[in-house]
């Protein structure tokens, strides 16, 4: 039985019943420090009380009392594409599941980003800054907040506070009607924006209630530009009026084709929904066509609906070129993935994008992570930008790289964004590792596949090599919003992604899927923290793996293997591994033979379980050695000086 030690608290690992705290102290000192003191995972004092309450569980599943928090959206939105003026309403009916009375509540307003005064991680030119979200009116059940009192309802950056006069108890709902408007920033461009005149990705758009948590309680952490999102899952009908040239694509299932469509285009839009091929709904011979849309009327209202999902996106354009597809992915359950791009004329690349998405969106449902791409709807959205992307929940907005390699590789880390975090619900806020990284390794093998070698994570090496160990290593369990550029990107994306490779390559294919879907099937609409994570691989593996956690997630250092000594006898070559690093990493080694040929060996980083800092390698060997190198463009290592030696 193992134990958890904060300063002088020691709390077990299991639930007890009858037993007291401090004959648990007194079994646990009786053991020696070095048994336990390397293998236990530090977790938070804030983080702890949801494992005495029951919420969470040190087997990695939800705990019998977990509970999360849901709202339904019901907006209607006006869009000038002249002004750029998004004037909204919006019905949320609440859903206060926790055991607690709420006595306010937190609305994230991010237009607000580009207000004069708030708080930015990044530089932004002049012209971008504006006077951010305009809250016309605000009503919570039968109450009409006053918001010009500060002390009902205040301002804080990207977050607003409402101040309840009538409580939410717990296991109860509650109604607000919002509305408001903003004009869209026309020169800032994080992560959505105007990208030419008339074609805009609206997203972070509408007053959003935050995520109240069983860790958090209200998650009060600003919106400041480098971290991303955590958002409860929710029900969306979003009604979305716009001049009648005008194509609206959004997340979810547009409910109004035959109203808002011309009658080509939607003829081509239902074929697309029955094809396995791309079928060009807008094509370029039909742009200077007046009759893409519904021109009955001055303007159209596309009505899309979306279940279960943590935002609500949306892009528009009166001259953007329209693909779509559909990819049946299981007959038995009719479920099937509407594949839709829509892009510039001159996109270099998105012409075949969505049938790229179509091979990924496959590769993901059956090989890696082997589970069904959870929504029947996903776009696309080319900006027409050089490069970048990112994610909403069925919509990613995506420049244009260079290579076609390229392409696939970004279309690709977006797509994974769909399992995590929208499928599974994951603290961008904090723990960014949970999602990027994890959306870095999905594609690895589909990759390697691709380009015939391991492209993708032999660059992700060569990043991560160049700050390991450096000032800016900070181990990813440290919360993502406490951390500079150049931290933040090793600790999300670099670090994780390796550590997940070597963890892959050490429990093997079968058991790592294996692990992987039980904690996505446990968490899959709810928030799992790292800890959910690193309990459910410990537990369904059935290894104790708090050796790799540690080093890998929690702890301050580097990869670094040497040789430390190598000798041939007796035909026989004994090779002296010496870990110097405190992260253990897999070993490979090549010898090198004075005919020319050559020969691998190679251990998974499991041989470093024990905690043994050095390894022994012993091969039979009929043939001359002229050297031997350790490492690989695969492994990171930060001293490459001590992984030679020279036998003749």
């Amino acid at each position: 039985m193992k134990f958890l030690l904060f300063g002088e608290t020691l709390t077990q690992k299991f639930h007890l019943k009858n037993f007291s705290l401090k004959y648990i102290t007194l079994i646990a000192f009786l053991f020696s420090s070095s048994t336990f003191a390397q293998q236990e995972l530090f977790i938070s004092r804030n983080i702890l009380p949801a494992y005495e309450k029951g919420t969470r569980s040190y087997d990695g599943k939800p705990g019998e009392k977990y509970w999360q928090n849901s709202s339904e959206y019901k907006i209607e939105v006006q869009v000038d594409p002249s002004t750029y003026l998004i004037d909204g309403s919006e019905e949320i009916i609440y859903h206060n599941n926790s055991p607690d009375t709420l006595k306010k509540i937190l609305l994230r307003l991010y237009p607000n980003i580009f207000k004069k005064g708030s708080a930015r991680d990044y530089q932004t030119v002049p012209e971008a800054i504006n006077d951010g979200v305009f809250v016309k009116k605000i009503i919570i059940g039968n109450d009409t907040i006053n918001l010009s009192d500060k002390n009902i309802y205040s301002v804080r950056n990207t977050l607003s506070t409402i101040n309840l006069k009538n409580y939410i108890p717990p296991k109860s709902s509650i109604k607000l009607s919002i509305d408001w408007n903003y004009n869209i920033s026309v020169q800032g461009r994080l992560r959505i924006g105007v990208y030419d005149s008339t074609s805009v990705f609206v997203g972070y758009w509408y007053p959003q209630i935050a995520v109240y948590d069983d860790i958090l309680g209200w998650d009060q952490n600003d919106y400041s530009g480098q971290e991303e999102f955590y958002n409860d899952f929710a029900e969306f009908e979003v009604n979305i009026t716009m001049p009648n040239n005008f194509g609206v694509w959004a997340t979810g299932t547009l409910q109004n084709p035959q109203e808002v469509l011309a009658e080509e285009t939607f003829k081509k839009y239902s074929s697309a929904k029955l094809s396995d091929t791309v079928i060009r709904i807008i094509s370029k011979d039909q742009l200077n066509s007046k009759d893409l849309f519904n021109s009955d009327k001055s303007k159209n209202t596309w009505i899309y609906k979306a279940s279960k999902v943590t935002d609500f996106a949306f892009a528009f354009s009166d001259h953007y070129l329209w693909d779509g597809l559909t990819l049946m992915l299981d007959s038995l359950s009719n479920h099937s993935v509407f594949i839709q791009t829509v892009y510039p004329s001159n996109s270099p690349d998105f012409h075949e994008v969505a049938e790229i998405s179509k091979e990924l969106i496959k590769f993901f449902s059956t090989t890696m992570p082997g589970i069904i791409f959870p929504f029947n709807s996903f776009t696309a959205f080319n900006n027409g930008r050089s490069s970048g992307g990112m994610e909403f929940p069925m919509l990613i907005n995506d420049g244009s790289p260079q290579l076609r390699e390229s392409t696939v590789n970004l279309t690709s880390h977006e797509i994974a964004h769909q399992y995590f975090p929208f499928f599974v619900g994951t603290n961008e806020h904090k723990y960014a590792f949970m999602d990027e990284g994890m959306a870095v390794l999905l594609p690895f093998k589909y990759m390697e596949k691709l380009t015939g070698d391991n492209k993708r994570l032999i660059r992700t090496v060569s990043s991560y090599k160049s700050i390991a160990g450096t000032e800016n290593d900070i181990p990813p369990i440290i919360p993502s919003l406490s951390l500079t550029y150049s931290a933040y990107r090793n600790s999300a994306y670099d670090r994780p992604s390796i550590a997940y490779e070597f963890l892959h390559d050490m429990l093997g294919e079968e058991l790592f899927i294996k692990c992987l879907q039980e904690y996505i099937n446990r968490w899959k609409g709810k928030h799992p923290i790292p800890f959910d994570f690193f309990f459910t691989f410990n537990e369904v593996s059935g290894k104790d793996l708090n050796w790799f956690w540690i080093p890998w997630f929690f702890e301050i250092g580097y990869p670094d293997l040497s040789i430390d000594k190598a000798s041939v006898k007796d035909g026989k070559v004994e090779i002296i591994i010496k870990k110097i690093g405190l992260l253990p990493t897999p070993i490979n080694i090549t010898i090198y033979f004075e005919d020319g040929s050559n020969e691998t060996i190679y251990y998974s980083a499991e041989v470093w379980k024990d905690e043994n800092t050095s390894f022994q390698i012993v091969q039979e060997s009929n043939k001359i050695i002229k050297e031997i190198k350790l490492g690989s463009n695969l492994i990171p290592d930060v001293n490459s000086e001590n992984d030679l030696i020279v036998i003749h």
